[in-house]
């Protein structure tokens, strides 16, 4: 064991940067806290399991406690004690008895250990939270660790991927390579993982440009699913906004999350962050004390106006940040720009944005937080993507966030889920999503790429269970089935579950094509869920939230079947990818570019007529044709130059019978690209169609393309 008095040198210090900042020479500590009376750095051992010192911060500056320690060196294991009041119902929290982690720590050791020493109040006390606990939690705290952040980038480039030309893989690091064979085993399940060959080569066949990783900032398990047995497996439960989740390193050094984003850069591919900022770990009233709630309560959550006792809970989660206040919004911007300029990732997904934006309650979508990013230099260079929603009154916003943001779409999911299991009634909804929701970001100024579409998600179904089970099931998560959503717009083709009925599955797997293909044909961004691709199943669970097992991990063992729906998923991106026409900066005119041409997008019924008007209200209709012109593209290419493609015709049959689509005459033969009612991939050289009509199969969707007329 280190001596007991490591520290002999204390120094004023700076009241920024903010956290334990090594400069070379020593370390200094600042930590904001506006209503402390006294604040206590406490030093451990390099495990984190002994305290060998406390160090009073007599600086304050602007509120900022802080001290220069010219002896402290990395690796240096640390956390605070606040001295304050404790009056819960003035909103204040402190309990010196709680060992707190800095919010800006930027690397942890050692887990937590649930005890009822981790709550500011005696557990079982008839005043609950009123009460106050002597109990001295260090014992069961993480440690803050003071981290060395020198790295070596070399040549490391952002792969600046057009956001028209994205394809979003969205993924679990642990989930993700868990049970992949080609993995050496000691990491899988890790950031180093994710960086080894037989992963970077299969996200490059795939077509994948942008990988999207379920939150990996340091977070907690819920004590009541470590009591059960289970685990926190999503993360949506942070504990640090700057640490990186140790439970995902091999090394368990944070460089290997830098060295995986180095070699996924190398390879071409972006690396987006699914950060949530709207809530902590800490939960309501009755939450443990680890880390905002001790330091500053009143400051960084936002507390019920009328009764300061109780939050006013956003999330659903019991706590909502309050970015309100300039130092709980300089928290949210100073995580931000450190995942940027010293991790390198390429942009943030937001969990529940819509709370970010509450001011006074009220969702304000170009309040503080927005303004923030918008003329930060960083920040509003990079790919950013909102979650649009909260659980709070106002708080479903699609299409209302700021220009320069993306929002996952819901409307696209229900929509094209309801499309495709038989419902009626949605030609004008399926248009729409088709051609990049202009009805919900036109009206701002926005384009396609701010849709980011997707059929599934990490919370709800797989896209194999989506066809295979008309409702949730979801006991193995110990809630009696009551968790996840009930509204799925989900249809088993027939059968609930596993069934050997060769109708049914060919029904099902005609099924995932049809999502695939919609979704990689459509204006926007298309996300796909992680494992969709080779149909991953999690057994009709929508919710595995704490399934940190086979039921949420990747399973690679492929049959013929998922092998043929992988390479048709394949086949999908690198088509999307290879034509202009599938991912086009701005929205459809409906008219011509210019004369002599065809309109730029053309709706038809199957007997080859221009939509009307009364067409688009038939609530018994279910097909329709697409045709988009090869010469109808507005946007250019990056030298200027402008876009040319073939013509492309989509036909959808989402009928239950099949349906002949009398085909547009005025050009060269169209040639056979794609068609789900087979689970083979047409010829490369597809011979012409010679007849005037095709015949599409029931619950199907063919994609023709034909040469232009005249070549650029």
């Amino acid at each position: 064991m280190k001596s007991p008095n490591p520290i002999h040198v204390v120094w004023p210090g700076a009241a920024y940067p903010r956290g334990a900042t090594w400069d070379g020479e020593g370390v200094n500590f600042a930590l904001f806290s506006q209503h402390a009376e006294k604040v206590e750095l406490c030093i451990f051992d390099d495990s984190g399991r002994h305290e060998l010192q406390r160090i009073v911060l007599r600086e304050r500056t602007d509120d900022v406690w802080h001290c220069y320690l010219p002896e402290a060196r990395p690796g240096m294991a640390y956390g605070y004690r606040v001295h304050g009041p404790y009056k819960p119902e003035d909103g204040h929290r402190f309990n010196p008895h709680k060992l707190l982690i800095d919010p800006y720590a930027k690397d942890l050791v050692g887990k937590l250990r649930w005890s009822d020493a981790l709550y500011g109040y005696t557990i079982g006390s008839k005043r609950e939270d009123l009460s106050f606990d002597r109990r001295d939690s260090a014992s069961f705290m993480p440690k803050g660790r003071v981290l060395e952040t020198a790295f070596t980038w070399g040549d490391d480039r952002r792969p600046q991927i057009a956001r028209q030309d994205m394809v979003i893989y969205e993924m679990h690091v642990r989930g993700f390579t868990m049970q992949h064979p080609d993995v050496p085993p000691e990491l899988r399940g890790t950031y180093a993982a994710l960086a080894t060959a037989p992963v970077i080569d299969y996200l490059q066949r795939l077509g994948i440009t942008t990988v999207e990783l379920l939150p990996v900032h340091s977070y907690l398990n819920d004590r009541h699913l470590a009591e059960k047995g289970l685990q926190n497996y999503w993360g949506y439960n942070t504990l640090g906004f700057f640490a990186p989740e140790m439970r995902y390193s091999a090394s368990r050094k944070v460089k290997e999350f830098k060295t995986m984003v180095k070699t996924l850069h190398s390879a071409g591919i972006e690396v987006i962050l699914d950060v949530v900022y709207n809530h902590t770990c800490e939960g309501n009233q009755l939450g443990p004390t680890l880390s905002l709630r001790g330091v500053d309560n009143a400051s960084y959550y936002i507390v019920n106006a009328d009764n300061r006792r109780y939050y006013d809970d956003f999330t659903g989660c019991g706590n909502t940040v309050n970015l309100e206040h300039p130092r709980a919004l300089q928290l949210v911007m100073d995580s931000l720009r450190y995942w940027v300029e010293e991790m390198h990732v390429d942009g943030f997904r937001f969990d529940l944005a819509s709370a970010l934006a509450r001011e006074s309650g009220k969702v304000e979508n170009l309040g503080g937080f927005f303004d923030a990013i918008r003329q930060d230099p960083v920040l509003n260079r990079v790919k950013l993507i909102a979650e649009p929603w909260d659980l709070g009154h106002g708080g479903y916003q699609v299409g209302n966030f700021p220009l320069g943001w993306a929002e996952w779409n819901d409307r696209y999911r229900d929509g094209m889920r309801s499309y495709w299991k038989g419902d009626g009634g949605l030609l004008g909804e399926v248009a729409s999503r088709l051609t990049g929701s202009q009805d919900l970001y036109g009206w701002s100024g926005k384009q396609p790429p701010a849709s980011i579409n997707f059929v599934t998600a990490h919370d709800g179904f797989t896209l194999h269970d989506l066809v295979s089970y008309n409702e949730k099931h979801n006991e193995a998560n110990g809630e009696d089935n009551r968790d996840g959503s009930s509204n799925n717009h989900a249809w088993n083709c027939g059968v609930e579950g596993p069934t050997d009925d060769l109708d049914v599955l060919s029904l099902r797997a005609r099924q995932k094509r049809n999502l695939l293909a919609t979704l990689l044909l459509s204006q926007g961004v298309p996300m796909l869920l992680a494992g969709d691709e080779s149909g991953h199943t999690q057994k009709g669970n929508n919710n595995v939230y704490c399934q940190d097992n086979e039921l949420g991990w990747l399973d690679w063992a492929l049959d013929d079947e998922r092998a043929a729906l992988r390479d048709f998923t394949r086949h999908l991106v690198h088509l999307r990818r290879r034509h202009p026409s599938f991912g086009r900066r701005s929205f459809f005119r409906g008219a011509p570019l210019q004369a002599g041409v065809a309109k730029d997008l053309i709706w038809y019924r199957p007997d080859g007529q221009e939509m009307s008007p009364g067409d688009w209200s038939d609530g018994n209709a279910r097909c329709i044709a697409m045709f988009m012109s090869g010469h109808g593209i507005a946007d250019m290419g990056p030298r200027g130059e402008p876009l040319v493609d073939d013509d492309f015709l989509l036909l959808f049959n989402a009928h239950h019978e099949d349906m002949d689509f009398t085909l547009p005459a005025d050009g060269a033969p169209w040639r056979l690209r794609i068609d789900t009612a087979s689970d083979t991939l047409p010829a490369d050289e597809a011979p012409p169609l010679a007849q005037a009509t095709l015949r599409v199969h029931c619950r199907s969707l063919v994609l023709l393309a034909r040469p232009t007329r005249t070549q650029p």
